[in-house]
């Protein structure tokens, strides 16, 4: 019953949202996130707990603030994502406005191919959109499949109509499918900064330890394809903004160990960089920082149920709504791609 009831209203989404003018969709968006925030729900409480270490010197007054502008955040991506399909050429666009997109537009004129890595930030699918439609290049990304099986074939139906080239999450398998699109000059794009596998790559994250996927770093190194830290967000315009960072480099020393622990901090630099900037367009309302994923004891002394991964958000953090940007889930080190979709 409550898989139907998620894939019905997913469903009611993309057909009811789609039809609106777009000055009542983005009032419903704000509308919505409203009241999300003043229920002050677990993902609300989570997400101002991220916050808070993003902004450390933020009082009481201005974390409420900025949740708030993170709801209205998470929500205009939603309301954004159930309209995409209805809009123009000319409308998509003109909705995105990123900075530097020569590396892009560079990296793949030399066709090594291209490994964009995104955190949860803004609106990926419709950057994804953009790159099909204004440059003119198909992509290749993932997704972990979800129940009920409608709903990820709704997901999958509506990337793939964008343009994009979505494979099951499949360890192994995606790892060499999305290997093989970059030796072919191709682009892979890829939402990794939050592992769920508990066996991802440790690094430093606004002065704590998290664990961030491998898979990036892993891709470029055995392809040589470039790898490019993204980053999006908001304005008060319609448009979103964007910057594409630098490249990050394959350093010099021994094992493979090494090269992606320095890979991926310096990944991990590059969204801090970004998020510090516009923090209310990080969307992340889970539990991140490994201090927070101590496994947590119910009152007759028992640990998380097996399996389970301490922190994962449960049934009514915002009524069953896969992470921002996409499906929920992500492979760790030992299962290669490591990384969720956009």
């Amino acid at each position: 019953m409550r898989e139907r009831l998620t894939d019905g209203l997913y469903g009611l989404g993309w057909s009811a949202v789609k039809t609106l003018p777009e000055p009542a969709a983005r009032t419903l968006g704000r509308t919505v996130a409203d009241l999300a925030w003043r229920r002050r729900g677990k993902g609300v409480q989570r997400l101002e707990a991220n916050l808070a270490r993003v902004v450390p010197d933020a009082d009481p007054e201005r974390l409420r603030a900025l949740s708030r502008a993170g709801m209205r955040s998470y929500l205009r991506y939603w309301m954004e994502s159930f309209r995409l399909p209805a809009w123009s050429k000319d409308r998509i666009r003109g909705g995105f406005d990123p900075e530097d997109v020569h590396y892009l537009v560079e990296g793949l004129a030399a066709g090594r191919g291209v490994i964009l890595a995104l955190p949860h930030m803004g609106n990926y699918d419709l950057a994804g959109a953009w790159v099909t439609t204004t440059l003119e290049t198909p992509f290749t990304t993932v997704a972990e499949r979800l129940k009920p099986e409608t709903l990820y074939d709704r997901f999958v139906a509506y990337r793939e109509g964008l343009g994009m080239e979505v494979l099951p999450h499949t360890g192994a398998a995606a790892f060499g499918t999305l290997a093989r699109r970059l030796r072919a000059g191709g682009l892979v794009c890829l939402v990794a900064d939050r592992d769920l596998s508990a066996r991802g790559v440790e690094v430093e994250f606004f002065g704590e330890k998290t664990r961030m996927p491998a898979g990036p770093a892993m891709l470029a190194q055995q392809t040589g394809a470039l790898l490019l830290p993204v980053t999006l967000w908001y304005d008060d315009s319609p448009v979103m903004h964007g910057r594409v960072h630098p490249p990050i480099g394959i350093p010099e020393g021994d094992g493979r160990a090494y090269r992606t622990g320095v890979m991926t901090q310096a990944l991990a630099d590059a969204y801090a960089s970004g998020i510090a900037e516009h923090p209310e367009d990080w969307h992340m309302l889970q539990r991140l920082w490994l201090a927070d994923l101590v496994p947590r004891r119910d009152a007759d002394g028992a640990g998380a149920a097996p399996g389970e991964l301490p922190g994962t958000p449960g049934p009514g953090e915002l009524p069953g709504i896969p992470g921002p940007g996409g499906l929920p889930g992500a492979a760790g080190a030992a299962e290669t791609p490591g990384t969720e979709t956009p």
